[in-house]
């Protein structure tokens, strides 16, 4: 029988395969994809309660796990390549997540290409993070303690909004996190060719794909919005980087990281020998995803003492 780790990457190819197959389906496209983490039936298990608000056009859910502290609050920011992504498939990761740092998530259900193309989907991420530093999950209330927190191309919009967020001088989250991040839309990660034959779901051929879709025709690959890579993180609060060595997006976060921590950035990298795209969402299937989120629970505890 296979273990765990190669039941999700048999999984992964799947999805994978699937996904080419509807290339000009985007709406059964996002439908797979939510099904993403349904590699076994206990990554749909939710610890905890989960309910809908909503700040003028965007929609979003409080997950909250028992016993979390309504005054530590992070928002989060899903994946799907800006082009798909729910707030019904993140609920069970975010509420371990919760679990583990002690917070209540804010999922942020923003606007997706190409129906509304870069900055759309941005925009809606910083305003939903000023709505959460003033509103908590039962009342009005100023947050304590605020952080962002993404993976994939919500890991990429986690950063961009902590760079615009600096740029608007409003105030700083404590941390961010970002899982597996897409930073570079110029698509010079090494790893974009290195680890092509172990990835079992991203094919590096997406990323110039994905530019006329979510950048359009008047956005530079550059700019630091669409790529943080470029972004300036001197007097940036603590990041954490969690990737797989199985991913082509594997340098995405090696060379952020490097980036970051040469402005002076407090930067934490974890590199998860033979972990896929976002393995994180396969907990408690997967025992490394689990153990990443315990990681990113002492991290998140750590910034709050």
């Amino acid at each position: 029988m296979n273990n765990p780790a190669e039941k999700v990457i048999d999984h992964l190819r799947l999805i994978s395969v699937r996904a080419f197959e509807l290339i000009h389906d985007l709406d059964a496209r996002r439908r797979l994809i939510d099904q993403y983490f349904r590699v076994h039936p206990s990554t749909s298990e939710i610890h905890g309660q989960w309910h809908p608000v909503k700040a003028a056009h965007i929609s979003m859910e409080w997950v909250i796990a028992d016993g979390a502290d309504p005054n530590r609050r992070i928002l989060y920011l899903h994946g799907g390549s800006w082009i798909s992504g729910s707030l019904s498939a993140y609920r069970a990761l975010l509420s371990r997540i919760s679990q583990a740092t002690g917070a209540v998530v804010l999922s942020v259900d923003y606007r997706l290409a190409p129906e509304h193309p870069f900055p759309s989907g941005l925009d809606d991420c910083i305003q939903a993070y000023q709505w959460m530093r003033e509103n908590g999950p039962d009342k009005k209330s100023p947050a304590l303690t605020a952080f962002l927190m993404g993976d994939s191309a919500g890991g990429n919009l986690a950063l961009a909004s902590l760079l615009k967020i600096k740029d608007l001088s409003l105030p700083l989250p404590t941390a961010v996190v970002a899982i597996s991040p897409a930073t570079d839309f110029t698509g010079r990660s090494p790893s974009l060719v290195t680890r092509a034959s172990v990835d079992p779901i991203i094919n590096p051929a997406i990323l110039p794909a994905l530019i006329p879709v979510y950048l359009g025709k008047n956005t530079e690959p550059t700019n630091p919005y669409a790529s943080p890579l470029f972004g300036n993180y001197a007097g940036m609060p603590p990041l954490l980087l969690q990737v797989g060595d199985f991913e082509v997006l594997l340098d995405d976060s090696t060379r952020l990281a490097k980036h970051a921590a040469g402005q002076g950035c407090d930067v934490e990298i974890e590199i998860w020998d033979g972990m896929p795209h976002v393995f994180q969402g396969f907990a408690p299937f997967l025992p490394e995803a689990s153990e990443a989120i315990n990681k990113i629970g002492e991290f998140i505890r750590k910034c709050v003492t």
